[in-house]
């Protein structure tokens, strides 16, 4: 009896609630009694018209209380279905414009932002060999303007023009060093280098002013020889008589700028206003130096291992002709930096240019 008085406890509220569905689901359960009960409980006389007829008056109460919920049902979520269509919904592409304008106005933002933040600050060698290497990957176009460009014929120029031989592309590299033939500006610039730092660097030599002149010799010899060797090669080479502290490089998608610390340099990408300014400031710098004339790359062949008498002719027929102090052993040095130079920074990269022989 306990039991029974707990469960119509907890069944009362909910048949309060839904009374209707209560009443025809007691009816129900009636109908079916009355269907499965003998007929002559009903009377011997006429028990199954009074059963058929109990039956059927209990299915039409049945059918009328459910559709009586129905009702109900519909009558309460009619307001509910009004308040969602012109409410939510109708707000909905209103709503749905108002996030476009977000997202445009984010990205706005972030472009901004970007643009804003002129330079990064890379503060390893390993992270600023790291971004060289992104930044030669499927360049089309680099300049630099520096010292002597040892780093530039050891790592930067065979790898620009072997990846653009592989995929059998355009190159287009601009190149501003010291003027070889000017000893104050060699001076100078090798004074500046032994300020900084008196022992021998990466290379394993130390900077005099004869170093200075052959690493500048040597990036115009490569220039020759790269220039003979790829025909989709568009290399120009200038000699300055002032030199700078600073080593630019810009390819297409970045411009990394350098200084004696080879833990310290600075990036900007493609499209930022240090980017642009930096690019226009080295076009305008190549253009004021002294040109070096390459378009006679063709008359003065260069051998895969070039000669001395090669070497001296070179420079002989451009118009910058080599000391005449300089004997045979300091030719072969001025080829040997410029075909076989070693990374200032790492390792020196073996025979690279055999790869576009």
């Amino acid at each position: 009896m306990t039991r029974f008085k707990a469960v119509l406890k907890l069944a009362a509220p909910w048949a309060a609630r839904n009374a209707d569905v209560a009443i025809a689901l007691v009816l129900a359960i009636v109908v079916g009694v009355l269907g499965l009960l003998p007929e002559d409980i009903f009377g011997k006389d006429g028990g199954a018209d009074v059963q058929k007829q109990l039956v059927t008056a209990a299915t039409l109460a049945v059918l009328a209380l459910v559709a009586t919920a129905l009702l109900r049902d519909r009558a309460r979520q009619a307001p509910v279905e009004r308040a969602i269509t012109s409410g939510a919904l109708a707000e909905l592409p209103v709503r749905l414009r108002r996030l476009e304008e977000i997202e445009t106005l984010a990205h706005s933002t972030r472009s901004a932002l970007d643009a804003l933040q002129l330079v990064r600050v890379l503060g390893s060698q390993h992270e600023i060999a790291q971004c060289h290497d992104e930044a030669r990957r499927d360049t089309a176009r680099w300049s630099f303007k520096g010292g002597t460009g040892t780093y530039l014929r050891a790592v930067t120029l065979p790898s620009c023009v072997a990846a653009a031989r592989r995929d059998k592309r355009h190159l287009t590299v601009r190149i501003e060093v010291i003027d070889p033939a000017d000893p104050e500006v060699c001076e100078a610039y090798a004074h500046y280098r032994r300020s900084l730092s008196d022992v021998p660097d990466g290379t394993g030599e130390t900077w005099t002013t004869d170093r200075a002149r052959k690493e500048s010799y040597a990036t115009i010899l490569a220039a020759f020889w790269y220039r003979q060797r790829y025909g989709l090669l568009d290399i120009a080479v200038v000699l300055s008589s002032t030199m700078t502290t600073f080593r630019w490089d810009i390819s297409s998608t970045r411009l990394i700028m350098t200084v004696e610390d080879p833990n310290m340099a600075m990036t900007a990408l493609a499209g930022t206003f240090y980017y642009e300014n930096c690019d226009t400031e080295l076009r305008l710098s190549f253009e004021q130096a002294r040109r070096v004339p390459l378009e006679m790359y063709k008359k003065v062949p260069l051998g895969d291992e070039p000669t001395i008498e090669e070497v001296q002719e070179l420079f002989e027929r451009i118009g910058t002709p080599l000391p005449k102090s300089y004997d045979g052993r300091d030719v072969v040095d001025i080829a040997r930096k410029a075909l076989r130079a070693v990374d200032p920074y790492g390792k020196q990269l073996p025979d690279v240019h055999r790869g576009v022989s």
